[in-house]
């Protein structure tokens, strides 16, 4: 199973849009499906550079893991030699923060995550979370 092209642009288009509401920062929002391929990406204007990557770090991350961002998080506090270790496998391309949230479906397959980078962790995840739910499906952050 994989997020399709239409769910995935409904959570970039939400997720957005919630980041308008909330006033946030300028948002980068990538969603992967479960094989790290790309299958929807929107930055908004005024985005810095790096934000479009950090937030595929978030989202590798996640799936890499099968953990959300919050609990990779957690873990990195715990056991940083790890998490460390874990990025170096995968090519320096993990953060493990909040803003990476894996996206399953009413059964709870797995189908894919977003990554969100722009403004604070907590903020990109609230905005990965209401982009997630516009689209009916259910996120895992930690």
């Amino acid at each position: 199973m994989s997020i399709t092209l239409d769910q995935a642009r409904i959570i970039a288009e939400a997720s957005l849009a919630k980041g308008r509401e909330l006033r946030l920062k300028p948002l980068s929002v990538i969603i992967l499906d479960p094989r790290l391929s790309v299958v929807a990406c929107s930055s908004e204007e005024g985005v810095s550079q790096m934000r479009w990557r950090i937030a595929q770090g978030k989202a590798n991350a996640a799936l890499q893991l099968g953990m959300g961002g919050r609990a990779l998080m957690a873990r990195a506090e715990q056991q940083t030699y790890f998490i460390q270790s874990m990025n170096g496998l995968a090519g320096g391309e993990f953060v493990p923060v909040p803003g990476g949230v894996l996206i399953r479906d009413a059964n709870g397959n797995l189908l894919g995550a977003v990554g969100i980078s722009g403004d604070t962790s907590d903020n990109d995840e609230a905005a990965a979370l209401a982009g997630i739910a516009a689209a009916g499906l259910i996120a895992e952050a930690g």
